[in-house]
């Protein structure tokens, strides 16, 4: 028996009410997220004018330009604090929005400014498949082409758990984060199995064949399926990134029934979904076998009022001293923004937002998505926010 409870209209939190699992060697990593002094604040950007973003970043092309994804099908620019009224790409006929579908990922080339090329990840229509996309910007740098190229088409079971994050890593590749096909418990175990692309880190090179190519160091590279996973044993893992001086892999997997966990990505890695949850046995509740699963680097337990993780960056900025090198991540339901310092997640701010991603801007600073319609800056709490809007761009 699954019970689902919907937070909102965009994450589902399904708790399988027939499994108590156990506490056992539980370290200072399974507890939950502890304070610490409030740090940091959330200097606003812009409070009106969007319509469920789910992500925030910039192009890598020095137009100090960010741009913001709109969960309905929408990609809109903010430049200097003002929304553009014309989005820069509309695909909202495509896109079936709802829940946990939507538009959820976008990634730039990395040479972008030579020639135009980017990547998006949306839900389609009617059928509710994955899709993985390239389009290319027109000669407004401010409006795209409409024309697609579909790269990736991967079928989904389910409404939820659709991942959706995208991100070239600094070997040129393109990474993309699957969920396990939905439902509650990962009926079918694809997270564990290889001949899916459901539960998996995907890594693809869209630089050479006729879609796409595949890495020839990719785990299952020779294989006959399977050929575009990275890593695999993946729940929900929504929102991962590259720390921008060491290049490590950081995702957060989105937890079942009491544990989010934050993992350090390598190639041919299992990050243990369906068999545990975080640091303990899921499937069996008892006595699973750990043989050959990567553990997360941190863990904290989902009770109320947190409900799902939502992964972000290493801070490498300049304005927050004392973050330099801490992966800062959140929790959608409860607000919590947090740091893991000393192995430790701890709070850094009850910000009360629905934060639906974090996102870095050209220079490492890091920005806050709530999904209620605004978009905040990480600054040190010395730096007292404004609380007014920006307008928009006409």
């Amino acid at each position: 028996m699954i019970s689902c409870t919907r937070y909102g209209s965009f994450l589902a939190v399904c708790l399988t009410v027939f499994f108590l699992l156990p506490v056992h060697q539980a370290s200072a990593l399974s507890q939950t997220p502890q304070p610490a002094d409030a740090r940091i604040a959330l200097t606003p950007v812009l409070t009106q004018g969007l319509v469920q973003p789910v992500f925030i970043g910039h192009a890598g092309d020095h137009s100090q330009r960010l741009f913001i994804l709109e969960q309905p099908g929408r990609i809109r620019i903010l430049r200097d604090g003002t929304l553009n009224a014309s989005a820069f790409l509309d695909v909202s006929g495509r896109v079936e929005f709802g829940g946990e579908m939507g538009l959820l990922g976008l990634a730039f080339h990395p040479r972008f400014s030579e020639n135009g090329r980017f990547f998006i990840n949306y839900t389609r229509k009617p059928d509710g498949a994955t899709v993985v996309a390239e389009f290319q910007v027109s000669q407004n740098p401010d409006r795209a082409l409409h024309n697609e190229t579909i790269l990736l088409t991967v079928p989904q079971p389910y409404t939820n758990h659709n991942g959706g994050m995208l991100a070239f890593g600094p070997d040129g590749y393109l990474y993309i984060a699957t969920g396990d096909g939905g439902a509650g418990g990962d009926p079918e175990n694809r997270g564990q199995t290889p001949n899916t692309l459901l539960g998996k880190m995907l890594r693809i090179d869209v630089d050479r064949g006729d879609s796409y190519g595949i890495p020839p160091d990719n785990p299952f590279a020779k294989q006959h399926s399977g050929r575009e996973i990275f890593a695999l044993g993946f729940r929900n893992p929504w929102r991962f990134s590259f720390d921008r001086q060491t290049g490590r892999l950081w995702a957060a997997d989105v937890g079942q029934n009491q544990w989010e966990e934050i993992n350090v990505v390598e190639a041919g890695n299992n990050y243990g979904w369906r068999i545990m949850e975080g640091n303990h046995c899921f499937l069996p509740p008892r006595g699973c076998s750990t043989t050959g699963l990567t553990r997360p680097v941190a863990e904290y337990r989902n009770q109320s009022p947190s409900c799902a993780v939502t992964g972000g960056y290493v801070y490498r900025g300049k304005r927050v001293d004392f973050l330099q090198g801490t992966y800062v991540f959140g929790d959608y339901c409860s607000g919590r923004i947090m740091g893991l310092i000393d192995g430790q997640p701890l709070v850094l701010l009850a910000s009360g937002l629905r934060i639906s991603s974090f996102g870095e801007d050209e220079a490492g600073e890091l920005y806050v998505v709530d999904h209620g319609g605004g978009i905040y800056t990480i600054t040190p709490r010395t730096l007292s926010p404004t609380r007014e809007g920006a307008g928009v761009r006409g």
